[in-house]
């Protein structure tokens, strides 16, 4: 039992970088046009670089790499994303 446990620990981290992907497109819609960087969160410029370093440990099987990356992704862009939907509360969007 212990050594599947480990198996699944020691595989590709597809769930996190499904979860990071789906959290950074989220934010980047809430925060605006995809080609505009003015007025970016700076929690979503770092979701993006840290799914992009979890990309590349990805590429080099350096899977708990990647995984812990891939989570911490995920947090900044939530991050980004509570901050724009405080953005759009206090400017009256509805």
């Amino acid at each position: 039992m212990l050594c599947m446990g480990l198996a699944a620990c020691a595989g590709a981290p597809v769930q996190e970088m499904s979860n990071a992907r789906q959290a950074i497109k989220a934010a980047r819609d809430a925060t605006g046009p995809k080609n505009s960087t003015v007025g970016t969160p700076a929690s979503l410029i770092e979701a993006e670089a840290l799914l992009n370093r979890a990309e590349d440990s990805l590429q080099k099987r350096a899977y708990k790499q990647a995984r812990r990356d891939a989570i911490a992704a995920r947090g900044k862009a939530a991050e980004a994303l509570s901050s724009a939907r405080t953005a759009d509360d206090r400017n009256g969007a509805s």
